[in-house]
């Protein structure tokens, strides 16, 4: 372990330059170095407290260390800069003079706070130190200045305990311990029991505990305090927790985080004073109405701590929730007005929802942050709108205020109202959507069995930082302790997880793993439904319904596509999806793989007899029998489109995937087809390849067996032609030919798919109109795209086979060490969740060569890319014409592309 000495050690180095940069901004008293435009070098926090300040609002004088120091920190092997001393003693020195005391006078002395504050939010990742100043002699002149020891001795063993948690490593449970054996062997329960001289005991027993952990005393001397700290907030940037949620986050770790060193506000002064957090608006439901949480006489780690259960700030929610305690409106109704006015300020100031964060001392309100406040997308998209409509903010900025890759919250299904259910247990509706089950009670377990392909519930006595990675991989969260903006409520609504927080009367032993309730106790592994939306704990699984998409989600839905420049089409393999596909709003089929239709049972047999043919006449034979099946297939989709555009591919998978593997099976499927089973077996052993990705499959399998390709063909022509009269109107099929890397392979191909189209026609006396594209898929394909497109009426880019085909990798195994890349800082995405520049470079050379070989080239991509703002962005950039995903991300791609054609992107705050 590292001792205090080692974590505050300072390089002594060359100015860089003649002028020294600046590192320090101070703020508060009405004036600020700093403002809201600087938010990336002073983080959103400081930014903010800089904006509070020139705003006139009552912030507690301080300043921030902006994140450049992080950067030299790291860079200098965790020791921070010689010339940073004297820039914090100068703003030291001011904010002592503004808060009227002095850092280190034992008759009256100062204290701070030390926060992080990244330019992205980052809730509870990184480390706080509070009370810092304290020791042995300052300690009494706290006590003397407020007339009371035993807040004073109070504060300092929370200090004591802080301080060794966050800066000298020392676990913070065994302070804990130390205070609950205390209280245990006088017989008190609550804190307030304890006399003036049995805090100092505590206090003795603190230092104690520091001396024994560490071999030396808790340091005395508050500068070293002081640099400790600073040193251990830029520390906390690269811990564990910090790094998982920045990699869940897509936020950069060079961004790095500024410090903040604040004048210390108490609201643990008694009944005249509290501290809380309130949002301009629910974050929940998106109404406009102050939401929030606090609690008298304590501080402000108490309220998201969920170590107290907070009061409600308005006298309508204190009803709402039955409780009989006091809210902020009702006790204390000149600050509860005073907090609204600065609510209402703020929101109008940076035109969007705040979450803010707010102490009062014995009766003065003091402002410690505000941010634009996490909020479910239900929310968002009310928030977004109203704010339009009452003119606060345009529809252009509703639209870049969301952030697309979050629609998919809307989808998560809720409980079915009709579905019988047993509720062992209630908590808080901290956030929305319904979610089942295997019940877990450990963080890295969740993440285990996700990756096993289990769906987990996580239930925790309280969740901390460190659970973030296994609250990502749980379908759900229930804590028994916090409130409605505890760490776990938060974090799940930002997540999109459904969270039961604040279960009071359910009892977890993590120790036995078993969860209880009504009378119902629950082990590891029975399954439980949460429901997020009332705060109900259910035993077993209960059915689900998808949601209604509301009105506002109509409206900014409606706003997005005014602006948006890209045609949004989805991938569909059946009716169904199709019918998904327009209910979500797509113009379009991008990707129909028809490969997916023969894998029904009654097709399956079918195809097998195609494949076991000895020649073309017995595949032809078996192929007639597909026909039929393959040309009702396609009317179906025609149909529920309306006439818009339908891409199929064509059949594009190895035969062997079609055919059984194992002994066992080949035998079953022997007898069931009526041969022999050595003749199936002997064909398994024929088409079985080494690596069937890049093996006879595509335009490859087609140019073999032209008559799969001539089948196909006739069934699209046949079914528009059909679905045509039926609708009343043309309808205009697009085939598509996979797996292309030479003009030549697409030139055989496309002249089986004219000669169906012209016997066809001949048949039903009927024009047809169709087009014939490919699927580009590999980097050859996209070096020649100027000749592949000379016979091209379209270009499909395949990014999922193109990123593996470029990265050279599978995507069924790249995942066993991509998370060791991402971790190693080797690559900064997962490529097959957001394109990879080389992916990109060869995108943009076949769009470049294809047009220019081919004037008006239709271009689109039907990759799963295809739902990805960042991919979204880049097919605007350079051009593509449409972009087509899974049904259910169509409005992600809807709201992406508006946002890409309106030059923004959504932006983390």
């Amino acid at each position: 372990m590292d001792s205090p000495s080692d974590q505050t050690r300072v390089t002594q180095r060359e100015p860089e330059s003649a002028e020294q940069p600046k590192w320090v901004y101070a703020f508060g008293a009405g004036h600020a170095d700093g403002s809201a435009a600087l938010k990336n070098i002073l983080g959103g926090k400081g930014a903010h407290l800089a904006e509070m300040s020139r705003l006139g609002l009552p912030v507690p004088p301080g300043f921030s260390i902006s994140s450049d120091v992080c950067r030299a920190y790291y860079k200098a092997g965790r020791a921070l800069p010689e010339e940073l001393k004297p820039m914090v003693d100068e703003a030291l020195k001011l904010v002592g003079e503004t808060a009227g005391s002095r850092f280190g006078d034992p008759k009256d002395p100062l204290l701070v706070s030390v926060r992080s504050g990244s330019r992205a939010s980052m809730p509870g990742m990184m480390d706080t130190v509070l009370n810092l100043g304290l020791n042995d002699e300052t300690v009494e002149g706290i006590a003397a200045r407020f007339g009371d020891r035993r807040f004073a001795y109070d504060s300092y063993r929370r200090f004591i305990q802080m301080y060794g948690d966050v800066v000298l490593g020392i676990d913070h449970h065994l302070f804990e311990e130390k205070l609950e054996h205390f209280k245990n062997m006088r017989g008190y329960e609550l804190d307030t029991d304890l006399t003036d001289e049995e805090w100092l005991e505590i206090i003795r027993l603190y230092k104690e505990l520091v001396d024994k952990e560490l071999g030396e005393p808790f340091p005395q001397d508050l500068h070293d305090q002081l640099w400790g700290a600073i040193a251990a907030v830029f520390g906390s940037w690269q811990n564990a927790r910090a790094i998982a949620y920045r990699r869940l986050h897509d936020i950069p770790d060079d961004w790095g985080t500024a410090v903040n060193i604040q004048a210390m506000v108490f609201g643990n002064r008694g009944d005249k004073s509290a501290t809380g957090v309130a949002f301009t608006r629910n974050p929940s439901t998106g109404e406009k109405e102050l939401y929030g949480e606090f609690l008298i006489n304590a501080q402000g780690e108490d309220v998201v701590s969920g170590m107290r259960t907070p009061q409600s700030l308005t006298a309508q929610a204190r009803r709402d929730s039955n409780d009989r305690r006091d809210s902020l409106e009702e006790a204390m109704p000149e600050t509860f007005a005073e907090l609204c006015a600065v609510c209402d300020k703020l929101e109008s100031h940076f035109r969007d929802m705040q979450d803010i964060e707010f102490t009062v001392e014995e009766g003065t309100l003091w402002m410690l942050q505000t941010r634009n406040g996490k909020r479910t997308m239900p929310a968002a998209l009310k928030i977004a709108a109203d704010m339009a409509s009452e003119g606060v903010i345009s529809r252009e900025e509703a639209v870049l205020s969301i952030n697309a890759a979050q629609l998919d919250q809307l989808l998560h299904p809720t409980i079915d109202p009709d579905a019988p259910k047993e509720v062992i247990g209630r908590g808080l509706a901290a956030s929305p959507g319904a979610a089942s089950g295997e019940l877990v009670f450990d963080a890295d377990e969740a993440v285990h069995l996700r990756a096993q392909g289990h769906t987990v519930i996580l239930a925790r006595v309280e969740t901390s930082p460190e659970d973030v990675q296994g609250m990502h991989a749980a379908a759900g969260i229930v804590t028994t302790r916090g409130g409605m903006t505890s760490h776990a409520a938060v974090v799940a609504r930002g997540m999109g997880r459904p969270c039961v927080s604040g279960a009071t009367r359910v009892q977890i032993d993590l120790e036995k793993e078993t969860l209880s309730a009504g009378g119902v106790t629950l082990r590891k592994g029975d399954i439980v439904t949460l429901d997020g939306s009332t705060g109900e704990i259910i035993k077993g699984r209960v059915s689900t319904r998808q949601p209604e998409m509301s009105d506002s989600f109509a409206t900014l839905m409606a706003w997005a596509d005014e602006f948006r420049h890209l045609e949004i089409r989805a991938n569909a393999d059946s009716e169904f999806d199709a019918a998904q596909a327009r209910d979500f709003g797509a113009e379009g089929i991008g990707l129909c793989r028809t490969e997916h239709m023969f894998f029904d049972e009654n097709r399956i047999s079918v195809m097998r007899e195609m494949i076991i043919a000895e020649d073309v006449e017995g595949r032809r034979e078996a192929l007639a029998k597909l026909l039929p099946m393959q040309r009702e297939d396609f009317i179906g989709l025609f149909e529920i489109m309306a006439g818009q555009p339908v891409t199929i591919r064509l059949l594009d998978p190895p035969l062997h995937e079609f055919l059984p593997h194992d002994e066992a099976h080949i035998t079953e499927v022997a007898e069931a087809m009526g041969i022999s089973r050595n003749r199936l077996a002997r064909r398994v052993d024929a088409l079985r390849e080494f690596n069937p990705m890049l093996g006879h499959r595509g335009s490859r399998l087609l140019v073999s067996y032209p008559e799969i390709a001539e089948m196909q063909a006739r069934a699209i022509f046949e079914a528009a032609l059909i679905a045509g009269e039926r609708l009343g109107a043309p309808v205009l099929p697009e085939i598509m030919v996979p797996l292309v890397t030479l003009k030549a392979e697409l030139d055989i191909i496309r002249t089986y798919i004219d000669r169906a189209a012209a016997v066809v026609s001949e048949e039903r006396g009927q024009t047809l109109d169709y087009t014939v594209g490919t699927m580009m898929e590999l980097p050859r394909a996209c070096l020649a795209a100027g000749d592949i497109g000379l016979s091209a009426d379209f270009f499909s880019f395949g990014t999922n086979d193109l990123t593996q085909t470029t990265f050279g990798l599978s995507r069924d195994d790249a995942g066993r060490f991509l998370g060791e890349y991402s971790d190693k800082g080797i690559i900064h995405h997962d490529p097959f969740m957001t394109l990879d520049d080389g992916v990109r470079e060869l995108m943009t050379i076949g769009l470049e060569r294809g047009r220019a070989a081919h004037p008006g080239l239709k271009i689109g991509i039907c990759g799963e890319h295809g739902g990805d703002p960042a991919t979204i962005r880049f097919c605007e950039e350079i051009g593509v014409d449409y972009v087509s995903c899974s049904p259910y991300r169509v409005p992600i791609a809807r709201l992406a592309a508006a946002q890409a054609s309106l030059g923004s992107a959504f932006t983390l705050s």
